[in-house]
């Protein structure tokens, strides 16, 4: 990090340097037709009289001078006071440097930051197919990959520190702790019964009780223990022709009643069923029997060593295998978030609809976001300009507008001796 800060520093400072380079020899233009008008004024005042048509010549440098010297004077006011004279509205830029910096921000707040020019750049960058094209760069999914993996090293190294592991093993025991394992419970049966879908199971249940009930085993097997019950019949003979009846009787009657069950959503055994569930979440939920129950059981398995030294030995085993996965050349987490990234960016470049979607939410998301945050933004560039030195706010302005500044002032030299030499020749005519 410290050798990146070095770099981007040696850049800005060349940068600046370059710029300063630039602004030197942007004064010198100006600075040599000022002497070179003065050279012809010179000139051309000497000999005017031997050679009238120089008047002509001598209004134009005249003129050119005082335009000369009238922009010099202005483009230094911006700054400066010019020649160090407490000369009233000069040094405009560092006497104003607060509400320049107050008008920079709002500025940037209203033209840059408003909600409907972001959009429209947003819509015109195309940000789904941006990120498609990017993720279809082996390059770029490579160079992603490895950054999140040295990522994610370095967050486990600083993970095996023993003190937090004991920060996490006593904030999750506290936090079970406090948990009400029997209003817990009653709430998640709730859920899994909600809008009948505990019925499913049902079915399923009476279902496969109907498949065992209906095998031959089944019938053999309560056979048996029907005849074992009516044993004393054996000396008649009819113990096993009774007891198959009666095998057979009964689960004829319980197949009947379970199918009758599964055909008959409205089933009084149903309905019983239904009645049941919805006592016992209820009692789970509100019961103070069935909370002490829960209080007991959470306190004996959060209290005992090896809940602890389970959650210490997990935690421990799971930062050595993703540790050692990292480290390796044919890592598959690496592998995996390459696969993932590529796959992602092939199907997104392909499919017009997802790339709409996900364009259409991020406009969507855009503006609310920019309007929260425009006025911080506006105030943080605010802040920031009145935070600088006088002297480093002048210079960081004078080198990125003063060249243009210079220009100015050829302008104003040519155009100063073109409007004196047409005044000169008007004054002629009307004299």
């Amino acid at each position: 990090m410290t050798s990146n800060n070095d770099l981007y520093q040696a850049i800005e400072s060349a940068e600046i340097a370059l710029k300063r380079q630039k602004l030197k020899q942007a004064k010198l233009l100006p600075l040599a037709l000022l002497l070179f008008f003065a050279v012809v004024f010179v000139i051309a005042t000497i000999y005017k009289s031997r050679y009238p048509s120089l008047a002509y010549l001598c209004a134009f440098a005249e003129a050119a001078m005082v335009g000369a010297l009238a922009d010099w004077f202005a483009v230094v006011a911006l700054f400066r006071r010019p020649l160090g004279l407490p000369i009233p509205h000069t040094a405009i830029v560092p006497r104003n440097k607060m509400r320049i910096a107050d008008s920079l921000g709002s500025f940037i707040q209203s033209n840059f930051l408003s909600p409907e020019r972001i959009v429209g750049k947003l819509r015109e960058f195309n940000p789904a197919l941006k990120i498609a094209a990017w993720l279809n760069q082996k390059e770029n999914v490579r160079h992603a990959a490895n950054l999140l993996v040295r990522m994610l090293s370095y967050s486990l190294n600083t993970l095996h520190d023993g003190r937090l592991l004991v920060f996490l093993k006593s904030n999750m025991l506290a936090e079970l702790q406090r948990i009400d394992i029997s209003k817990f419970s009653g709430h998640v049966l709730e859920s899994l019964t909600q809008n009948g879908r505990h019925h499913h199971v049902l079915n399923e249940v009476l279902h496969e009780l109907d498949k065992i009930l209906g095998r031959i085993e089944t019938q053999e097997t309560l056979a048996e223990v029907a005849a074992h019950e009516i044993s004393f019949l054996k000396y008649m003979a009819l113990d096993k022709v009774a007891s198959k009846y009666l095998s057979e009787k009964m689960l004829a009657a319980v197949q009947k009643e379970l199918r009758a069950m599964q055909e008959n959503p409205q089933h009084h055994l149903r309905l019983q069923f239904d009645g049941y569930i919805a006592q016992f979440i209820e009692r789970l939920k509100h019961d103070a029997e069935f909370k002490q129950r829960g209080d007991v059981i959470k306190n004996e398995l959060l209290s005992h060593p090896a809940l602890g030294e389970y959650i210490e030995t997990l935690w421990r085993q799971l930062l050595t295998w993703l540790h050692s996965d990292l480290h390796r050349v044919d890592s598959t987490i690496r592998a995996n978030i390459v696969t993932l990234a590529a796959t992602l960016g092939k199907k997104l470049q392909e499919n017009v609809e997802i790339q709409q979607w996900i364009n259409a939410q991020i406009e969507n998301a855009a503006p609310p976001v920019i309007e929260e945050y425009r006025e911080t933004i506006g105030v943080f560039i605010s802040d920031q300009v009145k935070t600088w030195d006088e002297q480093y706010m002048v210079e960081r302005i004078e080198l990125n507008i003063g060249t243009d500044l210079q220009f100015i002032r050829v302008s104003g030299t040519l155009v100063g001796g073109l409007v004196g030499l047409i005044i000169y020749v008007a004054a002629g005519y009307l004299v």
